[in-house]
């Protein structure tokens, strides 16, 4: 694919953003974030196909993993470190790499993104199987280390799915189960943390939350696997033990505590 044709790259639409007053540039980049929903709908199909699969390797023992470099890598491991709390997930379960390794979450880690061999390893290192989903993430379409990954993935009989913001990359064209959420220019020029940052953690929302609710981690609208982590949700699932089983406070604090979670608590009174 050619500069020409990567829309993530493509000059902005406003021009002297230096010379804006900070309500001018608020206002602009806050239209610009309107389009991103948008986007993500025309997505909504490919992102079924991706659930759908995903959810038919989970219930047989399967793992999600998503690889990425930067800001798309962060924002995996961002959503796949929320899905033991959420959900009450083991650890493994749900898997973020980044490029570069945990360093690179805080601090860019130079030329990571550009070997081709090195997402593999990592997955290696997981000793990652036929019964997994791997989904590469990157808003170019064309990183390397994603596209890398995901050709050895498929190589080896694993199912893919990537998120990119790029119509027609290569990512796209490797990936088995692809979704495209084209978000056009940057507000700031080729900077896509914005909306291609924002479509992509819109998308992964949509994937990991579908995924746990098919798995069965959510009954009504609650998230009943949940851990207590803190007091915060300790009062949360106390609440939801007392609704479900219509008692008073202290009896359902002692049930969740005694039980560990909202879903024990209510199927042992």
């Amino acid at each position: 694919m050619s500069d020409k044709q990567q829309v993530t790259e493509a000059t902005s639409n406003y021009q002297n953003l230096d010379q804006m007053s900070v309500t001018e540039l608020l206002q602009n980049i806050n239209k610009e974030d309107h389009t991103v929903p948008q986007a993500v709908e025309k997505a909504i199909p490919q992102i079924e196909k991706l659930i759908a699969i995903t959810v038919e390797k989970m219930q047989n023992g399967g793992r999600l993993f998503y690889i990425g470099a930067g800001t798309s890598g962060r924002l995996g491991v961002v959503d796949a470190s929320e899905c033991p709390p959420t959900f009450g997930v083991n650890h493994g379960k749900v898997v973020g790499i980044i490029a570069g390794g945990d360093t690179a979450i805080r601090k860019a880690v130079e030329n990571a993104e550009d070997d081709t061999q090195q997402a593999w390893k990592d997955l290696e290192a997981y000793n990652i199987t036929t019964q997994d989903v791997v989904v590469g993430i990157a808003a170019s379409g064309r990183t390397p280390y994603v596209i890398g990954g995901l050709e050895e993935c498929n190589q080896r009989g694993i199912v893919t799915g990537c998120i990119t913001c790029n119509p027609s990359s290569k990512l796209a064209q490797t990936a088995q189960y692809p979704i495209e959420v084209v978000v056009g220019p940057e507000f700031l020029t080729g900077s896509t943390r914005m909306k291609a940052g924002t479509a992509q953690k819109l998308s992964l929302n949509m994937l990991s939350t579908a995924v746990m609710i098919q798995l069965g981690h959510v009954k009504g609208n609650k998230m009943i696997d949940m851990q207590l982590s803190n007091e915060k949700l300790v009062d949360r699932g106390v609440k939801m033990v007392m609704n479900e089983l219509n008692i008073d406070y202290n009896l359902a604090k002692e049930l969740l505590l005694k039980h560990g979670s909202v879903r024990k608590a209510v199927e042992n009174f």
